[in-house]
């Protein structure tokens, strides 16, 4: 089939590649020619492991390509996805949605032919309705199908999530569009082979089931984390207790690690959306609304944990901060934890260093103040105090006496219980992390 991809940002970008490697004609559009140039040259504006080899097997094959040209590459697609942003809309929390209307209108206006418009950005409930409306009333005469397709890929893990789902949600009109579940079936046909599960509902149910999914998500870590609390607090152990949790299958053991709160560009602004929606329509989510204020204040908690193992002072103090991204194999720092942890050390006087694979690009603008290291053990060699934020493959497995031995001081604070705080007090470390007992001296 031909499609249309509207907007290169993360989920247009991946999704339109991993289309082409389906086997569809797939065109990228987007405004910015700055990032069609980088994108025609081959390169990504996004880290995403797998993304560069994918994106140049499928443009050698002809099967991809990329332009700021959105009225011939509408003109030509059988369908044509929406995937441009929706950030939060400053002031009110809701979903900013101008960026997907004025692309509903820019299509309208290019459509030539029956053409099934698919939204692929994240959005409230109603908006695909008024995107259908805004389409006709731009172009009663376009034959036209509106149907959500929300997204639900994991960043560093993005491409094995559309090639191997768990499930394929559908938002059709109604009921009777057979002309565009024939299309969306023929879109993700080689899904078939794996038996991927399409659930086929209307537009309203394909838009809270995104918004849904992740608030329950976003719930999970919030509620370990409070569980962590409770460990502290009791001598328990949250590894454990999750674990002893997580093996009911009613409830499994994914997005049980406790750690600094939860970051990224969907939980932080989708709950938010869907809190603010909800009170719209006097339907309040009051567990929603509590697990947004609980993870805001969580972050700034672990600036504090952090002053309370540097025995409540980190004035003059120099700090190692490894991993400032909001989780590993990206290099977002979209409402990262260290975004409140990393500033909230360098107020109260603490000299940060920072090392991060990728998040140098993006960080050295939101964390003025901090300085940036090559490594871990760059990072770390004359430091008081080691903070784990980010769980990176390359963090997981340092060597210990070697990383003690570069510091003046021996504080190790782990927000992502990667190390066993025997071993790091082996080590030399004062060492803590979250939910867990500290090694016996």
């Amino acid at each position: 089939m031909r499609v249309a991809m509207i907007g290169t940002g993360y989920v247009g970008l991946v999704s339109g590649v991993c289309f082409s490697d389906f086997g569809h004609e797939v065109v990228c559009v987007d405004q910015q020619t700055e990032k069609i140039d980088t994108l025609n040259r081959g390169e990504t504006p996004i880290y995403e492991p797998g993304l560069k080899a994918l994106m140049a097997k499928n443009v050698d094959s002809g099967r991809l390509r990329f332009t700021t040209d959105l009225e011939n590459a509408v003109a030509a697609a059988d369908a044509v996805f929406i995937a441009v942003g929706t950030p939060a809309r400053r002031g009110d929390g809701h979903a900013d949605l101008s960026y997907v209307y004025a692309a509903a209108e820019e299509v309208a206006a290019a459509i030539d032919g029956f053409t099934v418009v698919i939204t692929k950005s994240t959005v409230p409930v109603g908006a695909n309705r008024e995107v259908a409306r805004r389409i006709r009333a731009a172009r009663p005469d376009a034959p036209v199908a509106i149907v959500s397709n929300p997204e639900f890929l994991r960043e560093g893990a993005a491409i094995e999530d559309f090639m191997r789902p768990d499930r394929v949600v559908v938002g059709l009109e109604s009921d009777r569009d057979e002309r565009a579940r024939t299309v969306m079936s023929e879109l993700y046909r080689p899904l078939n082979l794996r038996e991927t599960p399409m659930v086929f509902t209307t537009l309203e149910s394909a838009e809270i089931t995104k918004y849904a999914a992740n608030a329950f998500l976003a719930a999970k870590i919030t509620f370990i984390n409070e569980i962590a609390d409770l460990c502290e607090k009791t001598g328990g152990d949250v590894q454990a207790v999750a674990k002893g949790m997580g093996l009911d299958n009613r409830i499994g053991g994914k997005f049980l690690h406790a750690g600094p709160g939860y970051g990224g560009s969907c939980f932080p602004k989708d709950t938010l959306a869907l809190f603010h929606t909800a009170q719209e329509l006097d339907s309040p989510l009051r567990i929603v609304e509590t697990v947004i204020a609980v993870n805001n204040a969580r972050k700034r908690r672990m600036a504090e944990k952090v002053i309370a193992a540097c025995d409540g002072d980190v004035a003059g103090r120099r700090i190692a901060i490894l991993g400032v991204t909001f989780k590993p194999d990206t290099d977002d720092m979209r409402d990262a934890p260290a975004l409140v942890i990393a500033p909230t050390l360098i107020e109260a006087g603490a000299h940060v260093v920072i090392a991060d694979p990728e998040g140098r690009k993006e960080g050295e603008a939101l964390l003025p103040g901090a300085a940036w290291a090559v490594d871990a053990y760059d990072a770390a060699t004359g430091a008081d105090a080691v903070v784990i934020i980010t769980e990176w493959n390359e963090f997981r497995g340092l060597d210990l006496p070697r990383l003690h031995a570069l510091m003046a001081g021996d504080v190790m604070v782990d927000l992502r219980n990667i190390y066993r705080p025997a071993a790091a007090a082996a080590a030399g470390f004062a060492y803590s992390s979250v939910g867990r007992p500290a090694a016996a001296p």
